[in-house]
């Protein structure tokens, strides 16, 4: 890999892991567009060491927050808003955690193909605009309730279908069950700290397994510019997502499946 591409996809992989428009598209679009080869496994798991260094960077002091008063909660100290938002977060990775265990190897099989992810990326797209345009999104990430939860939670399990977007589906059903735009997003950028970390240490097994000594230099150079791409991300999509709203990704999304539809149909 030389640095162009290391640099694009990288970047690419870090903006996608947290706007609501697919990684996955992007990432079959872009060596498809540029002829480049699979960049490994290797890169993958340095990439997503990156995006979780930079969420985990960007809330460091909610987080510290959240796991001071849930480890207290378990002494028996009481619930406070932090420990409840704590949580929602962990029992809202598992049912994607259990749809993974259970479909992984059928989705991989039967639904990465680019004309799935076309139509995905159009679907949800349609979706995030409905439910940004329904109104009334007035609460907080902190006004979650079991049933938000599992709502989406569960939403969460549909993006192990290519081209779904965590990030779009989570802040879809968040903003139906009438959350504020930042509230949504915020809370579907905690709730992708363990499903990260999950993926990446499923990735870092499958690495390690076949392991044959890859040059650390691109790896490193990898993790290191998605971190900075998703933490600006990050940042600067929650200052403008009140101002813009979801529309501007709508658009990206129904543009992005239409050329997927046009190259690969």
């Amino acid at each position: 890999m030389d640095f162009i591409q290391i640099a694009v996809l990288a970047i690419v992989q870090g903006l996608t892991e947290f706007l609501p428009v697919s990684s996955s598209a992007h990432l079959i679009l872009v060596p498809t567009l540029t002829g480049w080869e699979d960049q490994g496994l290797a890169f993958d798991v340095a990439v997503h060491v990156g995006t979780l260094a930079a969420v985990v960077a960007y809330f460091r002091r909610e987080l510290t927050k959240m796991f001071t008063d849930w480890s207290a909660s378990l002494a028996g100290k009481g619930q406070t808003r932090e420990s409840k938002l704590a949580w929602a977060v962990l029992l809202g990775t598992i049912p994607a955690g259990l749809a993974g265990l259970l479909f992984k190897d059928f989705i991989e099989e039967n639904l990465r193909g680019p004309i799935v992810i076309a139509i995905t990326t159009i679907v949800f797209g349609i979706a995030l605009w409905i439910a940004d345009r329904r109104g009334k999104l007035s609460r907080n990430e902190y006004s979650i309730v079991w049933f938000d939860v599992i709502v989406i939670g569960c939403a969460q399990a549909l993006a192990l279908i290519p081209g779904t977007s965590r990030s779009g589906i989570t802040i879809t059903a968040a903003l139906l069950l009438g959350m504020t735009r930042e509230a949504g997003a915020r809370f579907s950028f905690l709730l992708s700290i363990p499903i990260i970390v999950l993926a990446g240490g499923l990735e870092t097994v499958d690495y390690l397994e076949h392991a044959k000594g890859d040059d650390w230099l691109p790896l490193v150079l990898g993790a290191v510019l998605s971190a900075v791409s998703a933490y600006l991300c990050i940042h600067f999509f929650l200052k403008l997502l009140d101002r813009i709203g979801m529309t501007p990704f709508v658009i990206y999304r129904l543009l992005l499946g239409i050329v997927l539809l046009a190259v690969f149909l």
